[in-house]
């Protein structure tokens, strides 16, 4: 199902089952992408601060939650600031 598609679901509170089920797979879908972005902004040099900035939370809380699930060689080359 197309996330668009999905998204409907999730705000139809006619079915609640499917829409729970459908929360959860935006839930995936979101952390995949917030995942794929933080590695982005890695790559392009942004500092764990400057991510938690966007994000909305903590630098301690956006390293807490990707520094292990970032590419590894993200972290070599570059500061861990």
């Amino acid at each position: 199902m197309e996330s668009s598609r999905v998204a409907d679901v999730a705000a139809d509170i006619t079915d609640p089952r499917a829409g729970l089920r459908a929360v959860a797979s935006l839930r995936v879908l979101a952390d995949a992408l917030e995942l794929r972005q933080v590695e982005a902004a890695l790559r392009s040099g942004m500092k764990w601060q400057t991510i938690a900035d966007a994000l909305g939370v903590t630098r301690q809380a956006v390293h807490k939650k990707y520094s292990k699930r970032v590419d590894p060689s993200l972290l070599t080359t570059r500061s861990r600031a």
